[in-house]
């Protein structure tokens, strides 16, 4: 029943990880804790399961946005939903009550304010409630990142409704967090559930801020007509930057507390409805908005906490295709949020502290982006290379004298007694006469100017990455650096840190996730159907992605469908919006088809198969004897020197050049059997459907060789022909 559900209403053929289960849990009236990453898709879970039982479900939201997002996404897809709050009019109230009444409405959305309300409590009671759904629900704890005093009455609701099922969602909670969530609820026996917090189309870059505006602009114009976020930490900052975004001639607006609720909703809107491409925001944005097709996502300042740069940047792609993550720092940044933290109470500033140096650690780090963000939440990174970060796809380059330098700079902190700050050391270091070096005679020193052929802002970055790596560490009070035990041995020799630097020839990689999302897709005709997705979008006054997300553009421009079957088969379009929406978009389709002599409603073709006539490259040519004499993946990048993911990417090319039908060799073979059923309803033209319908348990590279595999079997045999 639920799968049919997500087919009629969503158009979404297979569950994403760890929907089923928390969706059988609300089938089965079991409380439960849900948490997934941003862009997850919690919602579904108690969506569907809505429309798959008697009764009304109630839903705790905090903003009045959100609400109207959540219920507007709902409705076009002809789904019965509504929210009461405290700008609808009495008589709409009323009508909401009245729908309630007569059994005709399947979800509600509330704020827990009114949902305590004694009045809404008691109307409650008298109805048919099939479970409560709480999201956002770390504002339950004291202990998450965005703790709300009102959400901690939400206990009243086991007492008031004993036999009605609990289920509370969120994309942030650490063990500590769904503890207490559990105590606070009063949940009984709850089914806890916790999502993989490896989101791959989210490629993660990290730069010091040098030159603010120019790097900001940089990440824009590659998007230029997409929707994006700016995150500043002031007020005073969002509306510089917005100011001179829209100078130079970008399509950007502010939105920020201290605006009126009139111009934060009208920028808000705008945003939206995509008649303004970037907001430039404080943190007090993006809670309540659920806008899908978000391609980046930039901070121009770092962040407080790790768990707030997951959730923000976590507003980027939630369509599941690829958006980039920037993440701009400087110490200024440091010194700004230890300024706004320093009145806190004592528990409450340690813990600030500590989650300032958790995102300083971050932002410093030699490590993958992705495994460093996983690991913090407390999962296990077993993968090579992410492919989608500075780190992994070569931004940063490792500097070969890292031992030296290392030396230098510890050596130099010893020499200034160990009671001066990161951008002191860095001066000295540069050779710096300004006054006061010269007053405290630290340009007589002999570590003065031992790094001046170096930039000082790299030098600035190196201090930092040996703080992370625990070679060096800062007084809390004073931020003065002084050494660790580790840092004595590297003064010694005795070990080496990894130091990285902007690699000098970095060119962008696109990953390859990025490769399969654009893959078969006319782009010309998915820039024709984003503005008829805008245009119906402010006919009917709601958000462009509530008509259709951008992944399912991108399907439709793939698959160009011109009969009504056909068009169901995209991804992501349900029968409601089939029937509302279908009728104009493949009028579009058939006449951009037929002014540009493009083919309508292509067969699928394999991509690996257009990848078989791409000559190998010379390093997949020196792999190909190595994988004749049988060696597997693993032993052939250790031989050549490669990654994992190289190395599947060499094996792939091998496989066509050598046109190998049995992948058994590298895949399990209950693997291959699973996948070449599933092919055969998914086909071959993308391999996100089918690592979803195989609920992320293969790896995309299994999938790759098998499906390359299958691709070189006989006609007769081909799941393609």
């Amino acid at each position: 029943m639920l799968q049919q559900t997500l087919k009629k209403y969503w158009g979404y053929e297979s569950f994403l990880p760890l929907q089923r289960e928390a969706m059988q849990c609300v089938m089965e009236n079991r409380d439960s804790v849900v948490v997934m990453p941003t862009g997850g898709g919690k919602s579904l879970c108690y969506q569907a399961p809505a429309m798959c039982r008697e009764g009304l479900a109630v839903v705790v939201s905090p903003l009045i946005a959100l609400m109207k997002d959540q219920v507007d996404a709902l409705r076009v897809c002809g789904i019965p939903a509504a929210a009461v709050n405290s700008t609808m009019s009495a008589d709409e109230r009323r009508d909401v009550m009245r729908q309630i009444h007569a059994g005709t409405l399947r979800l509600l959305y509330v704020s827990p304010e009114r949902l305590l309300a004694e009045r809404t409590l008691d109307f409650l009671n008298e109805q048919r409630v099939s479970f409560f759904a709480i999201d956002e629900a770390h504002c339950i704890s004291a202990w998450g990142h965005d703790f709300r005093p009102e959400y901690r009455d939400l206990r009243q609701l086991r007492e008031r409704f004993p036999d009605t099922a609990i289920h509370a969602y969120t994309a942030t909670a650490g063990q500590q967090v769904r503890d207490d969530l559990v105590q606070q609820l009063e949940l009984r026996r709850p089914n806890v559930l916790v999502g993989d917090f490896h989101r791959p189309n989210l490629q993660y870059y990290v730069q010091r801020r040098e030159r603010g505006l120019n790097q900001i602009c940089s990440v824009l114009d590659r998007f230029r007509g997409q929707s994006g976020i700016i995150y500043c930490i002031s007020r005073a900052e969002v509306e510089k930057t917005s100011a001179l975004l829209t100078e130079m001639g970008y399509s950007a607006l502010p939105y920020h507390a201290g605006m009126t609720d009139e111009d934060r909703t009208r920028n808000q809107d705008g945003f939206l409805t995509e008649h303004v491409d970037t907001i430039v925001a404080t943190i007090a944005f993006g809670m309540g908005i659920d806008k899908s097709n978000v391609r980046y996502v930039i901070h121009a300042g770092m962040p407080k906490s790790l768990e707030n740069y997951q959730q923000e940047t976590g507003r980027a792609g939630r369509d599941g295709i690829e958006a980039e993550c920037w993440l701009l720092h400087s110490a200024r940044d440091v010194m700004s949020w230890n300024m706004i933290i320093a009145d806190s109470a004592d528990d409450a500033r340690d813990a600030a502290e500590a989650s300032l140096q958790h995102i300083l650690d971050y932002c410093t780090s030699v490590e993958c982006r992705h495994a460093s963000l996983v690991t913090h939440f407390g999962q296990t990174w077993d993968r090579d290379s992410c492919d989608a970060c500075d780190v992994c796809l070569g931004e940063l380059e490792v500097v070969d004298d890292a031992l030296v330098i290392g030396q230098k700079i510890i050596s130099c902190v010893v020499r200034v007694k160990e009671r001066f700050g990161a951008d002191y050391v860095s001066m000295v270091l540069a050779g710096s006469q300004e006054q006061r070096i010269v007053s405290n005679r630290h340009d007589k020193l002999s570590t003065w100017g031992l790094l001046k052929d170096q930039r000082r802002t790299d030098v600035r970055q190196w201090i930092e990455q040996l703080v992370s790596q625990r070679f060096l560490q800062r007084d809390n009070e004073y931020r003065m650096l002084s050494l660790t035990d580790a840092g004595r041995q590297l003064l010694k020799g005795e070990v080496t840190p990894k130091l990285l630097s902007p690699a000098a020839d970095a060119s962008k990689q696109s990953p390859t996730s990025v490769l399969d999302s654009w893959e078969g897709v006319d782009r010309g005709l998915f820039e024709e159907l984003r503005m008829l997705r805008r245009d119906m979008a402010t006919e009917r006054s709601v958000p462009a992605y509530i008509v259709f997300s951008d992944a399912t553009l991108r399907d439709m421009a793939r698959r160009r469908p011109t009969k009504p079957q056909k068009f169901l088969d995209v991804h992501g379009v349900g029968q409601q919006k089939a029937s509302d929406f279908g009728e104009r978009f493949v009028d579009q389709i058939v006449n951009y088809c037929r002014n540009q002599n493009v083919a309508t409603d292509p067969a699928p073709e394999s991509v690996h198969r257009r990848l078989a006539s791409d000559p190998p490259s010379a390093g997949a040519l020196q792999s190909f004897a190595l994988f004749d004499e049988g060696l597997g993946v693993e032993q052939v990048a250790e031989r050549l020197e490669r990654a994992i993911s190289t190395t599947y990417q060499y094996l792939e090319s091998y496989i066509h050049q050598r046109r190998i039908a049995d992948a058994s060799h590298w895949v399990p073979q209950h693997e291959i059997d699973q996948i070449e059923v599933i092919t055969q309803y998914a086909g071959v033209e993308r391999l996100k459907p089918i690592c979803e319908a195989l609920h992320n348990r293969v790896s995309y590279d299994k999938i790759r060789i098998a499906v390359a595999c299958l691709a070189n079997r006989p006609s007769e045999q081909n799941f393609s022909e």
